[in-house]
């Protein structure tokens, strides 16, 4: 049986921690940063992690991450 491919969009975007879990960049951040309040953008910093209904999708998009 070949090799499945991997999404090279999901590979940029996801990255795999060592438990096991997802992590991702966090929306509103790379743009229109004028308006928002210093402390909404260092809370935006912190990498947000996918949640549970959208673990199955990721996992088949990167599936040797």
């Amino acid at each position: 049986m070949p090799k499945m491919k991997t999404r090279k969009s999901a590979s940029k975007r996801f990255t795999k921690t060592a438990s096991g879990r997802i992590k991702c960049k966090q929306s509103h951040r790379s743009h229109i940063l004028t308006k928002k309040s210093t402390k909404r953008k260092r809370h935006l910093r912190a990498p947000a992690s996918i949640h549970e209904s959208d673990v199955a999708n990721v996992n088949r998009m990167c599936p040797y991450a």
